[in-house]
């Protein structure tokens, strides 16, 4: 039996390619195991947003490549690099990266089982030069009946409702790595719910690209499909929330990766109607000035995320809304960021994090000019940070004192609404609360991002850090 170990980097939309690849390594009968040096074959499947995550893959492949050298009875180990480098970079990695046995793509995934068999086929014992089996433009999809083994805790999961991207952003480079938007059916994102419900899941997480763009590729007919989309004729992510909050049982429902320019009144409305709905927003805006939401070619102006803050907090009191903000992007001016500041006080945001600009290779942005010194870049990031850091310690303490619903992580760690996994604050709770179950506790301290909900005189031995983008 081929032992197969996956290493899966990036964000929640890999991890789901990442189930998917041991859902089929699983059905080939392929046996797999977390210790990366006793495995068969490794998979590193790989993230390349931006350049700390390109790093980072690289580094986990050579690190695979040395461990494998140096162990003689795992010589014939086989590194397969999977995901969006392999994607990106799909005409350069096979002749810069001879230590590889084999680069795979996005629309590859559901195939890893027969490649991995074509790999040892085709080798005969004599190192063969690295394989590609990555297509051009990437176009799958999963559905409801896809073969996939959940790499997350019991409780919890993702589901992704879409693929690709559709937005025109000039500092992003997924749409040509993802391709464009193409969603799922209502029908098939509700079976996999419904399913995942069935197994004792409490909380779902909603994930794409855009997710306020789920459904709308079926009915756009713009003739330039780069102009702004009536998002009132968007009806599709309400109609599945509408269909999901109905599935009986007691769960959460998340909807993350939100774009600005999608929202609606609609879409509020619904929020606010579907209690199983959790009362959060993930919504990057990227910036506040005019002068660089056009540069970004953000599709929204600064009037009007202003509005669309004010219209999601009053249509449902209560909801928390995460952003995230990138510093430093071209032409960017301390008057930029001193708007930016000035929003962000005004605003006080539950959870935010602060991107540095990266050059991109293929992106517009990449060749415009003032492009902002890694120095400034930095002394912008702190000062963002720092700021958003005094607001947390207010936001925070508005909780003590109130009761929440938690939803139990592991011993003592909980999260509450307002903190997608691995990303945002925790709650700290009594120790005995049974971990993928919902309690209701109560808020008495704070710590920066982290609320307090334990027994008089008792502390948390540690706290774990709230994720903030780097």
């Amino acid at each position: 039996m081929i032992k197969v170990s996956l290493i899966s980097l990036g964000c929640a939309k890999n991890l789901v390619d990442s189930e998917i690849m041991v859902g089929h390594l699983h059905k080939a009968g392929m046996r797999v195991i977390p210790d990366a040096e006793n495995a068969d074959v490794v998979i590193v499947n790989t993230c390349s947003f931006i350049d700390s995550s390109k790093e980072e893959s690289i580094s986990h492949i050579l690190e695979v490549h040395e461990q494998r050298g140096l162990r003689k009875r795992r010589r014939g180990q086989k590194l397969i690099v999977a995901g969006c480098m392999s994607q990106r970079f799909s005409k350069d990695l096979p002749g810069s990266m001879p230590e590889v046995d084999a680069f795979i793509g996005l629309d590859q995934i559901t195939q890893v089982a027969p490649i991995i068999e074509e790999i040892y086929a085709r080798e005969r014992g004599t190192k063969a030069a690295p394989a590609s089996f990555v297509t051009p433009r990437s176009n799958y999809i999963p559905d409801y009946d896809t073969p996939r083994f959940r790499l997350t805790p019991a409780h919890f999961a993702y589901v992704k409702i879409a693929e690709g991207c559709n937005h025109p952003c000039t500092f992003c480079i997924i749409p040509q790595i993802r391709g464009r938007h193409r969603s799922r059916t209502v029908a098939s994102v509700v079976a996999e719910v419904r399913q995942l419900v069935a197994e004792g899941v409490k909380e779902i997480n909603l994930i794409s690209q855009d997710t306020t763009f789920f459904g709308m590729d079926t009915w756009d007919e713009r003739p330039n499909p780069r102009t702004p989309v009536d998002s009132s004729r968007g009806t599709a992510l309400t109609s599945l929330l509408r269909e999901l909050n109905a599935i009986e049982g007691e769960f959460w429902i998340r909807i993350l990766y939100t774009h600005p320019a999608h929202w609606s009144d609609e879409l509020i409305r619904t929020i606010a109607e579907c209690p199983k709905v959790a009362r959060y927003v993930d919504m990057p805006l990227q910036h506040i000035s005019d002068r660089m939401l056009s540069a970004m070619q953000r599709e929204t102006g600064g009037d009007y995320i202003r509005d669309l803050v004010r219209r999601i907090r009053a249509g449902v009191p209560g909801i928390a809304i995460r952003t995230t903000f990138i510093v430093g992007f071209p032409g960017e001016t301390d008057a930029d960021v001193d708007e930016l500041c000035g929003f962000i006080r005004e605003s006080e945001f539950e959870r935010l994090g602060v991107f540095r600009y990266s050059q991109e290779e293929g992106t517009r942005a990449c060749k415009m000019a003032g492009q902002v010194a890694a120095k400034e870049k930095e002394r912008r990031w702190h000062r963002v940070m720092a700021l958003q850091n005094e607001i947390a310690g207010v936001v925070s303490s508005r909780s003590v004192g109130r009761t929440v619903k938690v939803l139990v992580d592991e011993a003592g760690v909980a999260r509450g609404e307002a903190d997608a996994p691995d990303i945002d604050g925790r709650v700290y709770v009594p120790r005995e609360l049974p971990v993928g179950s919902f309690a209701t506790v109560t808020i008495n301290g704070h710590h920066d991002y982290d609320l307090l909900a334990l027994p008089a005189g008792q502390r948390p031995a540690e706290f774990k850090v709230a994720k903030q983008a780097q």
